[in-house]
């Protein structure tokens, strides 16, 4: 079990690395000129590999979890409440991901009508995120 629970850490610390950098992407591709396509295309190809690589990551980050949860027991019974918290931050997390491709979607299009605040404060989300996550796994305050 705590070969599972360590590379359940690792694979949930490596996406949200991803889910960290992605937004800041967002940040620059906001701010570039319209005649720049140069950098624009630039941002655009590290912003497509970082979402599939994160991708890819999410996915044994998730099934490992599942696993922990599924057939080791833990948050199982009374007294787990965390976990259920829990579980409602990875689905945020997830939805958090899916908007992600949807802003590079819209990026891709040009379609894209945020400014490079807005994607500042979208940044933030993910911190919010795994801080709360972390907490919940590790003081399991409810």
């Amino acid at each position: 079990m705590l070969w599972i629970k360590a590379l359940h850490i690792v694979m949930v610390a490596s996406w949200f690395a991803g889910l960290f950098y992605l937004p800041r992407i967002f940040v620059n591709l906001a701010m570039v000129a319209p005649e720049s396509l140069a950098e624009r295309d630039r941002l655009l190809l590290m912003a497509r590999k970082l979402l599939r690589f994160t991708t890819i990551l999410a996915v044994p980050a998730l099934a490992l979890g599942v696993s922990l949860w599924a057939y080791y027991g833990i948050g199982w019974g009374p007294g787990n409440a965390w976990m259920h918290a829990k579980l409602a931050l990875v689905a945020l997390a997830i939805v958090y991901h899916w908007q992600c491709a949807v802003h590079l979607r819209q990026f891709v299009a040009q379609g894209s009508t945020r400014s490079h605040i807005w994607y500042r404060w979208f940044n933030e989300a993910p911190v919010l995120l795994l801080l709360g996550i972390v907490i919940l796994v590790v003081v399991k305050p409810i």
